[in-house]
């Protein structure tokens, strides 16, 4: 046990991913309810990625690829994820040319996320075995679209791109994971430094207690939640509240089964060396209420 001093030696660093996806876990946590110092920063999954292995950060949302080439260093924050069971409508690959053509050209990636970017390998190699070329672009679909045959967009990027009429066609990276493998796909997790866990367990804990009491308030009412996408996004509330249903923010059983299954196939197209453990934060004192759904 830690004595109020160390506690309090300095502020729990917790990253946030600026995307809706994630809102439903932190729109009602607020810093201010923790009886512990802590500063929150948002940002982009690939930065908050690197920032949590840096160190620059304590914990995090991050990308479950992420996770997986650093999992020594970190415990997992149970029933925390941002996962789908079919479609998740921000994952999404625009075809300029025929997939049967895309498969063996160019892809152009974001630079946003590792998860989404490993799996569209996983689904080009494995499942339709094809192998195509990469190359990074920034997240912007017509001049991706430049000289590649398919661009790969996540998050609010893709959701904007997916409103217009641009005549590609579009694959939705969720759905097609789960029509291959009948799983679900974890995209982000939640991770704390095991150094953190251990010096500062109470601040630790206080933190992520808050963070299941905001996802848990969410899921009770999802209104602020859609308006607030309507507003800061564009689209309709329709629209919304069928993006939010697409999404799981729990971590039970069934998703751990298809990320360890993601682990196996990106491992075997040595995309990453070893398959990681799921280790979960020690001495939790909390249960988490949300179940499980589909």
């Amino acid at each position: 046990m830690t004595n109020n001093n160390e506690r309090n030696a300095r502020p729990i660093k917790l990253g946030r991913i600026s995307y809706a996806n994630s809102w439903p876990v932190f729109h009602h946590f607020d810093p201010a309810d923790i009886p512990y110092a802590m500063e929150l920063h948002s940002d982009l999954p690939a930065t908050l990625n690197r920032k949590l292995r840096s160190g620059d950060i304590d914990m995090a949302a991050i990308s479950s690829y992420a996770y997986g080439v650093s999992s020594d260093s970190y415990y997992v924050l149970p029933n925390l994820s941002v996962s789908a069971f079919g479609k998740v409508q921000s994952i999404l690959l625009f075809l300029k040319s025929p997939l049967e053509q895309a498969i063996n050209g160019k892809i152009a990636l974001t630079t946003t996320s590792a998860t989404s970017v490993n799996l569209l390998k996983i689904i080009m190699e494995k499942f339709y075995g094809g192998k195509p070329t990469y190359e990074d672009a920034e997240p912007a679909l017509e001049q991706m679209l430049e000289n590649a045959d398919a661009a790969l967009l996540i998050g609010d990027h893709a959701i904007r791109a997916s409103w217009t009429n641009h005549g590609y066609r579009v694959l939705d990276l969720g759905e097609v994971w789960n029509v291959w493998t009948g799983h679900w796909m974890t995209f982000a997790l939640w991770a704390v430094h095991k150094d953190t866990a251990h010096r500062y367990p109470e601040a630790v804990h206080s933190i992520y207690e808050g963070l299941l009491r905001s996802k848990a308030k969410s899921y009770s009412d999802m209104g602020p939640i859609v308006a607030k996408a309507t507003n800061q996004i564009g689209g309709d509330s329709g629209y919304w509240e069928r993006y939010f249903a697409c999404l799981r923010h729990d971590f039970g059983p069934v998703q751990q089964a298809g990320l360890r299954l993601y682990f196996r196939y990106a491992k075997e197209l040595g995309l990453m060396e070893n398959e990681p453990s799921l280790l979960e934060l020690p001495g939790l004192p909390v249960t988490d209420t949300l179940t499980n759904r589909r």
